[in-house]
């Protein structure tokens, strides 16, 4: 590698020669405002808020896409005119923005409303004249788009396309009248949009933004007539934080299950509950697949967003995925069969809220088959952005909170089901339960580190009691489609594919916590927070799902066995062949 000197702001920096302004600055402890940058996947230097002055330049260069290249380069990163150019590019898109910042969700953590402060804007309508009138489109069920507060950065077209494979959205017309949306104008429910949210994690501004389904929480726990139940996903402990400014990869779980309780919730369960279950109906599954010649190789089903990219996408593969339903939807149904019945509770009384790291679980409760007591498993889902909210509106000061346990009639959980937030995390609690099926014994090495890791896509040999078992673990759907084609082509051997829908797992879902693009694009956000996960795991004193008193004590009373009629009656679903618009 060769190495280059050269100067920022005066100050002398050796790097490697090809490296863009920007890493350069940020290696020297220099930031440089991006739009429009997310680290390789949209590199297009459109936004000019980047803008540098290189010595003997002609003219400003986009710092995200301008390669240092000669010995001796001199990069000025905030002279006069750099920053004369940058407010003025902050003016133009005022020019053309909704400007309702007070009742705006993203005010506060908003990167426009952020720059706009650092560059000293003052007059927001500084250039008056027309201005565009884009119709909001409330179509999906879990996400609003308002073009009217979208600056065209492209960073949702980058991330729908080079991430997640769909490519629903794109920019439409040209010049003045350029627009992000569907093809042919269409609504984003009409097209093959899987739900992710992975768009609204990454926009800039409120141009898209979750669709909020906080008031109808708190009008439930507001009626006497109702019990209502929520149930947290191993993600959310381990992001929560982050909305109330703690350091990325905090677990608050203890302070998490305070401020549910504060909020007025009758019972606070925990989901990694329904993951061990998760785990012991789909180990059997595998260990019956692998012995009873079933379909192979079997594919995991927890993530909602991967479930409708194949039913879309690989509908030929849908006899591999599991039967089971996910964390979500199983804790659901338990709460209003099993739980129901014993505290004699009629379910439609029952109201159950899941906090979940994911856009797509709004979509998956109204899914077909996910109704095992007759009414929804799941009455409303909210992301873990939607239950900050909820904590700042009832003023609970979170940072102070005292921990708290959950409720333990479903909150005695496994290292396990704690895991299942990360990439890797279902395939190595279902390895830890298979293993010990298999051979009859307590196995004391639990931990498969090969499928540990943010990487896209791991592969991995186990000897699981004298059987060679070829697992996959993918996440990202660009990714999954990669490893798909290879199994359709029959190049790959798998028996055991794991696959997320969001990179990295849901520690990096489309409803977690909002970070900018300059912590994304350097700042390790999957790897921060899926420790935490992996810490908890190690500290607590069950690691295995099976050994779960609860998940024992209700096959006792109540499931019979993994895979028993009734089992799958209550914790198993359907799916679907979706066409694609």
């Amino acid at each position: 590698m060769e190495m280059i000197n050269i100067k920022i702001n005066g100050m002398p920096l050796s790097v490697a020669k090809g490296t863009t302004i920007l890493e350069a600055a940020r290696s020297a402890g220099i930031k440089i405002p991006t739009l429009c940058y997310l680290k390789d996947i949209n590199e297009i230097g459109a936004c000019r808020m980047c803008v540098t002055e290189v010595k003997g330049a002609r003219s400003l260069v986009a710092a995200c896409v301008f390669p240092i290249e000669r010995e001796g380069t001199e990069i000025f990163t905030n002279s006069k005119k750099v920053q004369d150019s940058r407010k003025h590019t902050l003016e133009i898109l005022l020019s053309n923005h909704d400007k309702k910042c007070l009742s705006c969700a993203r005010s506060q953590n908003c990167e426009l409303q952020q720059m706009c402060k650092d560059f000293g804007v003052e007059d927001e309508n500084k250039f008056e004249g027309e201005m565009q009138n884009h119709e909001i489109d409330n179509s999906a069920p879990h996400l609003i788009r308002n073009n009217n507060k979208c600056i065209l950065c492209r960073r949702c077209v980058a991330v729908c396309k080079a991430n997640q494979y769909v490519g629903v959205i794109g920019v439409n017309n040209r010049g003045f009248d350029a627009e992000i949306g569907c093809a042919f104008n269409k609504k984003l429910d009409e097209t093959s949009c899987v739900n992710c949210g992975q768009c609204t994690a990454v926009c800039p501004t409120g141009a898209l933004i979750e669709r909020d389904n906080t008031a109808e929480v708190f009008a439930a726990i507001a009626d006497p007539d109702k019990r209502v139940i929520v149930h947290t996903a191993p993600a959310i402990r381990a992001t929560l934080g982050e909305c109330f400014g703690m350091p990325i990869g905090t677990n608050v779980k203890g302070k998490m299950v305070t401020a549910l309780k504060m909020l007025g919730f009758d019972k606070v369960f925990d989901t990694d509950f329904g993951a061990d279950l998760t785990i012991l109906e789909e180990a059997n599954e595998f260990i019956e697949r692998v012995q009873d010649g079933g379909t192979l190789p079997m594919i995991t089903s927890c993530s909602p967003g991967w479930v409708k990219f194949c039913e879309y996408y690989y509908p030929e593969l849908l006899p591999n995925l599991s039967s089971c339903k996910s964390p979500q939807q199983m804790t659901g149904a338990i709460i209003k069969t099993y739980y129901a019945e014993k505290e004699g509770i009629d379910p439609q009384d029952i109201v159950v809220v899941s906090v979940m790291p994911c856009t797509a679980k709004k979509f998956e409760i109204s899914r077909d088959d996910q109704n095992a007591a007759g009414v929804p498993d799941i009455d409303i889902s909210i992301t873990t952005r939607e239950l900050a909210r909820m904590i700042e509106k009832e003023q609970i000061q979170f940072t102070s909170l005292p921990d708290s346990e959950f409720d333990p009639t479903l909150g005695v959980t496994t290292g396990a089901a704690a895991i299942f937030g990360a990439t890797g995390g279902v395939m190595e609690a279902a390895l830890r339960t298979a293993a010990d099926t298999l051979t009859g014994q307590s196995l004391d090495t639990i931990e498969y580190k090969e499928i540990r890791g943010t990487e896209g896509i791991k592969e991995a040999t186990y000897n699981v009691a004298g059987l060679d078992v070829n697992v996959a673990v993918v996440s990202g759907l660009d990714n999954a489609a990669k490893v798909l084609d290879k199994v359709k082509a029959g190049e790959a051997n798998y028996q055991f594919i794991e696959v997320m829908c969001c990179p990295g797992g849901c520690v990096n879902g489309g409803g977690q916590p909002i970070q900018s693009g300059d912590t994304r694009n350097f700042v390790d956000l999957q790897g921060l927070r899926g420790s935490a996960l992996y810490e908890e795991d190690a500290n607590l004193p069950l690691r295995k799902s099976h050994d779960s008193p609860i998940i024992k004590k209700l096959y006792e009373e109540y499931l019979e066995k993994p895979g028993s009629h009734k089992a799958h009656d209550i914790l198993h679903t359907t799916y679907v062949k979706r066409n694609k618009y």
